[in-house]
């Protein structure tokens, strides 16, 4: 049970920087302060909402999977809806699933994480997380460069090319691109920033080599589900682009 003596803090803290960003961004002409307040509002009943429903889930763990289902679906809306793409969804969940799924798998199957739901769902869900800005930065970009150099692309599918192959430069260079903030992150890890995994493992109580081995696996987990998830949607948009992308 939480006592409000740590609640008041939080609150009081939480009201100040979000009153912080409302602030400075209405000196700075943003005109972003609704948004500010919404989405802090938002994040507060969602997380407290998130650790009641975790609360459930490590007591049941048979329900580990049905969460897990869950937020791969949220995922793979999120990302269809700001790729505003026709009849995208399918390619967001594949991309999504087969890059946390298969990292995930990899990392419970060589033992550096015991299989049990107190390790593998918040490392599965951070996971979906990266998978899911992944695909959306990819899926973006992509879109947004076909459209650029849609003479490019045209020209390939008059001389015969299929719109797979039309667009597969754009593709890759999307997908690289896309990639860049999980390979800055990892490279500059310690250096620059201490990772989410890393503080709050310490601010539990772990040691500082256990909270390295930990954190080490989330980024490099992250890259290789990152890689799979750019990859797929790229491909996967690649084969769907017969006409420009804002007609579709």
């Amino acid at each position: 049970m939480i006592a409000w003596g740590e609640v008041l803090p939080v609150a009081a803290a939480l009201v100040l920087l979000a009153g912080i960003a409302v602030g400075v961004g209405h000196l700075g002409g943003l005109r972003q302060g609704r948004d500010v307040v919404v989405v802090v509002a938002r994040a507060v009943v969602q997380i407290v909402l998130v650790g009641l429903v975790l609360g459930l889930v490590l007591r049941t763990p048979f329900l580990a999977p049905l969460y897990l289902a869950l937020a791969l679906g949220v995922a793979s809306w999120t990302s269809a809806r700001r790729l505003a793409f026709n009849r995208v969804w399918p390619v967001t969940a594949l991309a999504i699933g087969s890059g946390a799924v298969v990292s995930a798998a990899v990392v419970v199957g060589t033992g550096a994480l015991q299989w049990h739901v107190l390790q593998v769902l918040p490392f599965t869900a951070q996971l979906i997380g990266g998978a899911m800005s992944a695909t959306t930065l990819a899926g973006r970009r992509m879109l947004d460069d076909v459209d650029a150099d849609w003479a490019s692309v045209e020209g390939w599918l008059a001389i015969g090319a299929t719109p797979a192959q039309a667009v597969a430069p754009l593709g890759r260079t999307a997908a690289a691109r896309a990639l860049a903030p999980a390979l800055d992150q990892t490279r500059t890890v310690g250096l620059v920033t201490l990772p989410g995994a890393f503080v709050g493992l310490l601010l539990g109580g772990a040691g500082p080599l256990e909270a390295a081995r930990v954190q080490l696996l989330v980024l490099v987990g992250l890259i290789a589900a990152e890689t799979i998830a750019v990859v797929v949607v790229t491909t996967g948009l690649g084969r769907r682009l017969e006409f420009r992308p804002e007609r579709a």
